[in-house]
C-alpha cells in the first residue's frame, strides 16, 4: 500500500564510509528521497551515498550542527523531513507508526525513542535510552546551537514509542577523539552565550558537577544495571563534562 504521505530523509555525514550503507538502506524503500549532507568526506562517503540513489550535498562544516541540519532541511522537498546522523538506522517499528500517525495528524513534530549502542552494547538504562526530536513537518521547525542543537517547534509536539537505532561509538578512542571535537565548539558556544562565567562557576562545574552527573547515571537513573558498560560510560560522561569546562576555563584564562 502506498504512504499517504511524502518523507524525505536527511542524514549528516562525515567519514562515515563503513556505516552510512546502513543508514541509507534503513530508509530506501520507504523515503521518497534521501538528502545527504556531507561534510567534505575524505573517504568514500559520498561515492557509497550516490550509488545507492541519494542526493549528496558537500557542505563545509562551519561550526554549527544546527546550521547543517538546516541546509539539509532546505534541500528536501516532502512534506516530513527525518533528520538522521550517518550512524543512525531506522527500524520497521518507526516506519510503521509513521504511516499510522503522519497521514491525519495535528502534530507539527514528533519525538521517537533513541536506542544508544556503546561497544555493541544497547543501553536501556543510565540515561541513555532517549526520545530525540528530529522528525517534523518541512516549514514547521528549525534547529539552533552548536553541538547538541535544538529543534525549535512552530506548533505542538507528539510522541511515538518506536526506536531509532545509534551506533555513535566504535571503540573509546573513537568517543574521546570525538568529544575532544564536540567539547572545542561546546566550550566556545557556551562563551559567546553567557555573559557572566565567574570563577566561582568555572571552579563548581570542574570539582563538583562531573561526581554529581556520574552520581546521576550510574546510581539515580541505574546505570549499574548495564554491568561494566554502564560504569564506564558513566565515568566518560563526567569526564566530557570535565573536558569542557577545562576548555572554558583555558579560553577565558587565554582572553584576560
Amino acid at each position: 500500500m502506498a504512504k499517504k504521505y511524502s518523507l524525505s530523509g536527511v542524514i549528516l555525514s562525515k567519514n562515515s564510509q563503513q556505516k552510512i550503507a546502513d543508514c541509507i538502506k534503513s530508509l530506501s524503500g520507504w523515503a521518497d528521497e534521501i538528502v545527504i549532507v556531507d561534510g567534505l568526506s575524505e573517504d568514500k562517503t559520498a561515492e557509497i551515498a550516490e550509488k545507492m540513489g541519494a542526493k549528496v550535498y558537500s557542505h563545509k562544516f562551519l561550526g554549527s550542527f544546527a546550521a547543517e541540519r538546516n541546509f539539509g532541511t532546505q534541500q528536501a522537498h516532502s512534506d516530513w523531513v527525518l533528520q538522521l546522523d550517518s550512524d543512525e538506522i531506522v527500524t520497521e517499528e518507526l516506519k510503521k507508526e509513521c504511516d499510522a500517525l503522519l497521514p491525519s495528524t495535528e502534530f507539527s513534530a514528533f519525538k521517537f525513542h533513541r536506542k544508544n549502542f556503546f561497544l555493541g552494547h544497547g543501553f536501556k538504562y543510565g540515561g541513555w535510552y532517549h526520545y530525540s526530536q528530529h522528525l517534523f513537518k518541512r516549514g514547521f521547525a528549525h534547529y539552533e546551537g552548536r553541538v547538541h542543537e535544538r529543534m525549535i517547534v512552530n506548533g505542538d509536539v507528539g510522541m511515538m514509542n518506536a526506536d531509532v537505532l545509534h551506533f555513535p561509538f566504535d571503540s573509546v578512542s573513537d568517543f574521546i577523539t570525538r568529544q575532544d571535537r564536540y567539547t572545542h565548539l561546546q566550550a566556545q558556544d557556551m562563551l559567546d552565550s553567557e555573559d557572566e562565567l565567574t570563577g566561582k562557576i568555572i571552579r563548581y562545574n570542574l570539582i563538583f558537577k562531573p561526581l554529581k552527573l556520574f552520581k546521576k547515571m550510574y546510581l539515580n537513573k541505574r546505570g549499574y544495571k548495564e554491568g561494566m558498560y554502564g560504569f564506564i560510560f558513566s565515568v566518560l560522561f563526567a569526564f566530557v563534562h570535565f573536558l569542557k569546562w577545562v576548555k572554558v576555563w583555558e579560553k577565558r584564562r587565554n582572553n584576560i
